[in-house]
């Protein structure tokens, strides 16, 4: 799965049905007390009467006593605000069952049993888009983690895997197309009106991978040749008039498929797949066993109203959700505290397909920038956590960047040590091993071990601590011997729960760089494994520039220790592409972070302008790379390294830089804006390269001469023939006081109204533009038409941009923290995912001043006092006040 933010319910509305969410006991699950199932269930066959307002489900389970469980002669089965209709054991009525709050307790005896069990759904009420649930007259599922237990009574727990058919009825008219997961056996029509189809999925899988999708849908067809030679058809199913816009998605499927045979040696294994595009969706995209329900903005794509950015994100999300066929489904977790087993193998594996379909270095730097922005933070506050969980109260709120981002990098690191050969031989045998099983992280490590001959031994501290490590790399020099040390120290800072930590084994690869030639002598990988660690390379007349950290080779935060004139040597002849990007990012964080307490230090600002003025001059550079060198730090990761810190404060020492740059450059960025202007459309690296610096140069130019880039930004707009343009002109007019603003915003909206995608954008544009009333107009835009809070995407677009805007989100007088306050309580009993993940926002307030983090943690308060909390928003506020 891929992972992209009221009042109590009116009495009597039935819209909020099913929003009024149980209170729940808030305990909490521990890994150390996994027990194997009791049951299991080998087959179950479901039964559906379809229809928007009521669902009839039926099920049927063969369940059979566990030989490795603890003999419990009851049968435990979840449930989640459903209520049984009917209940049989072999046919007969059960006896003895009882409820314990949610669940269904059933006594059996024997070792194997028949069990039916009818439950009755309300779709077009479950707001909470968990389960089964409507969407603009279509019917669609979310099972992972727990949402399966929202359709029937069931062990739901990833470790009961069971074949699956699936029997749906429905009005032909109403729901004319029906999926689900496998491959479709059979289909009829009843002479009502009404058609049925039978699914039969011949793969074992856990209940978090059923799907069901019913309604009106055209479907974008293809057909793929698996490396043996069986043909699979391929299917996108979209709402008519989004058919012309999946023909992005479909390539990626078919790249995908191609791309895991030749890297992997994975084969797909059923003779369909079909993808459904559903509008209204918490998550990115859900690999159900070959039926993927993805959120509309990772399907639909197209240059009018798609943006290079978009089209890289429905690639690496296809990439992703096809990838999981595998690492799994095929394989799928013992339990959830094991879901980076699944997901951080995964994105490891979709960033190294998007990274062969584009540019290697620059998707390097964009999963680096991800990692920074998302994961260091939370790896550095109150929601920290290893990438194996020892505990949780609510799962869903363990869908996060270090499971997902952090577990890629862990993997990573295996890859780098073993070599891309061993790395391989580690995998497959993995596969092998573990195929059609419920497997643990320690399964995928110990396979790594044998399989790429690797000592993991110290290794799994990484599945274990929580916490970015911090190093530090000192060099010194001996003139007598002609060598060099560079002398390492670690340290993981603590976390919650975890005060001390021990030493990390942290690959780092390093280059040694003569000062004369600007060339060195071959990179090394060196292997830093305790507090402190020294190595010594000889053979140097001079000290030499180290270049460290090569590529990313580990998920850390290192103080190189580099002067200005290094990081500036660095930055001009450094032949890593990441080190490159990385020493203009030391060099321009030293002068933001310096300038807060000294004010601008001129030469290194000088140093910067210059440094950038040679990346856009050079022609070895192409212009993809070129604009991840011309991008300034984020600030979220400049407030990990200044905290506690005023964010305000940072954003205008940030601003302040980018208009000296853009005032040194002005001449230059003018000429590379109208060079890149020049290049007609495309989806080749050369045309998309062209319009990601034309956007940088209105950046700066922006910061520098404004009324020169709202100029240029307005004829960039009326002359666009795409999105990426489009887009990129009008951010920068959403943030300039020019008489086009309005004009151009509205002109927008009129040209894509109902385009509920691209109204996203129009939405976001404004909540994170530079604009000094951005919160006015995001409290205005919150009462627009086009607005609702029952749509995720439509809240994330307004609010989670709105919480990322630091200048507006931090305004001092803390009305930020109480929209986003009030927010979380309107939407906890609608829809609970999608609310607690604005929880983090307010719960980073320690890393602010003392001023706005008293503000901050006001609000967290003012949540927690609020009644009937979701476990998802309880558990991430108390986390949050109280780490």
């Amino acid at each position: 799965m891929d992972i992209a933010s009221t009042p109590s319910n009116p009495a009597g509305n039935p819209e909020m049905a099913d929003a009024a969410v149980e209170p729940h006991d808030p305990a909490t699950t521990m890994r150390k007390n996994y027990q194997p199932p009791a049951w299991l269930v080998s087959e179950i066959r479901l039964e559906f009467e379809l229809g928007l307002e009521l669902t009839k489900c039926v099920a049927t389970m063969r369940v059979e006593r566990n030989p490795d469980g603890d003999g419990d002669q009851t049968l435990h089965l979840s449930g989640d605000n459903i209520a049984v209709m009917n209940l049989k054991v072999d046919d007969a009525d059960a006896e003895g069952w009882s409820m314990s709050g949610p669940n269904l307790l059933l006594p059996l005896s024997g070792d194997a049993h028949k069990v039916t069990v009818e439950t009755h759904l309300h779709p077009a009420t479950n707001s909470q888009l968990m389960g089964l649930f409507a969407s603009n007259g279509m019917l669609c599922t979310q099972c992972e983690a727990e949402g399966f237990r929202r359709i029937t009574f069931f062990p739901d727990r990833p470790d009961v895997l069971s074949r699956y058919t699936v029997r749906m009825t429905g009005d032909k008219a109403t729901f004319p197309v029906l999926l689900s997961n496998g491959n479709l056996v059979e289909t009829g029509e009843n002479g009502d009106g009404s058609h049925w189809a039978v699914w039969d999925d011949p793969w074992l899988k856990p209940s978090y991978l059923f799907a069901l999708v019913a309604g009106q849908l055209v479907a974008n067809r293809d057909t793929f040749t698996t490396m043996s030679g069986r043909k699979v058809d391929l299917a996108v199913w979209v709402r008519e008039g989004d058919l012309e816009r999946t023909d992005h998605a479909m390539r990626s499927l078919i790249n995908s498929m191609k791309w895991d045979e030749e890297a992997f040696g994975r084969e797909y294994d059923l003779d369909q797949f079909n993808i459904v595009a559903v509008a209204d969706f918490n998550m990115g995209a859900m690999e159900n066993k070959g039926l993927n329900i993805f959120n509309t903005r990772y399907v639909l794509a197209d240059p009018e109203t798609a943006t290079d950015g978009d089209y890289d994100g429905v690639e690496g999300v296809v990439g992703h959700e096809y990838f999981h066929n595998w690492s799994g489904n095929r394989i799928t977790c013992r339990d959830w505290f094991q879901l980076s087993l699944k997901e951080g193998f995964t994105v490891l594996r979709d960033q190294m397909f998007s990274a062969d379909m584009g540019s290697e270095p620059v998707k390097r730097i964009e999963d680096v920038r991800v990692l920074r922005a998302a994961q260091f933070p939370e790896d550095s506050g109150p929601l920290a956590h290893p990438i194996r969980p020892d505990s949780y109260q609510e799962i869903s709120n363990f869908y996060t960047a270090t499971i997902y981002n952090k577990g890629a990098e862990v993997i990573r690191m295996m890859h780098t040590m073993a070599g891309p050969e061993r790395f391989r031989e580690g995998t497959d045998l993995y596969f092998d091993r573990h195929d059609g099983e419920a497997a643990t992280c320690e399964d995928f490590v110990k396979s790594m071990e044998d399989g790429a001959k690797l000592d993991l031994s110290q290794f799994r501290l990484w599945y274990e601590q929580a916490g970015t490590p911090k190093v530090t790399m000192h060099a010194t020099f001996d003139q007598s011997e002609g060598a060099v040390t560079l002398h390492f120290t670690q340290k993981v800072p603590a976390t919650p729960g975890q005060p001390t930590k021990q030493p990390m084994p942290i690959p780092i690869k390093v280059a040694l760089f003569d000062r004369d030639s600007g060339t060195h002598g071959g990179e090394q990988l060196l292997m830093v494994d305790k507090s402190k660690a020294d190595f010594t390379f000889k053979g140097f007349t001079r000290p030499p520039v180290i270049s460290a950290n090569r590529g990313f080779t580990a998920p850390i935060q290192l103080d190189a220790e580099n002067n200005d004139d290094d990081l500036v040597f660095l930055a001009a002849h450094d032949d890593d592409a990441f080190a490159r990007y990385e020493s203009l990012q030391q060099l321009v964080t030293r002068e933001l972070l310096g300038s807060i307490e000294n004010g601008p230090d001129e030469k290194r600002r000088g140093a910067i302008a210059d440094a950038m003025g040679a990346v856009i001059d050079d022609a070895q550079i192409d212009d993809l790379m070129r604009g991840e060198l011309l991008m300034l730090p984020t600030l979220t990761f400049l407030l990990e390294l200044a905290a506690p810190a005023d964010p305000v404060a940072l954003h205008h020492a940030r601003e302040r830089l980018k208009a000296h740059i853009g005032l040194r450059l002005r001449d230059k960025l003018i000429a590379l804006h109208e060079r890149a202007s020049a290049i007609p459309y495309g989806l080749d690296a050369r045309a998309r390269g062209a319009r990601k610096v034309k956007t940088q140069a209105l950046v700066m130019l922006t910061a520098a001469d404004p009324k020169e880039a709202a100029a240029r930004a307005e004829a960039q707009y009326r002359s666009a023939t795409n999105m990426t343009d489009r887009q990129g002109a009008l951010m920068v007019l959403a943030g300039i006081g020019c008489p086009a603003r309005s004009e151009l915003l509205a002109d927008f909206h009129a040209r894509f109204d109902g385009n509920a995608l691209v109204i996203d954008k129009w939405f976001a544009l404004q909540a994170g533009s530079l604009d000094p009333k951005v919160l006015d107009r995001v409290e205005a835009l919150a009462q627009h038409a086009d607005f609702t809070i029952k749509n995720p995407n439509r809240v994330r677009s307004l609010y989670m941009t709105m919480a990322g805007n630091m200048a507006a989100f931090h305004d001092e007088s803390g009305r930020g923290y109480r929209m986003i306050a009030d927010l979380v309580l309107q939407l906890d009993p609608l829809n609970a995912q999608t609310a607690a993940r604005f929880i983090p926002w307010l719960g980073r307030w320690r890393k602010i001043e003392p001023k706005r983090a008293a503000l901050m943690r006001a609000e967290l308060e003012r949540i927690a006092a609020a009644p009937d909390l979701s476990k998802d928003t309880r558990e991430q506020v108390t986390k949050s006040l109280d780490a």
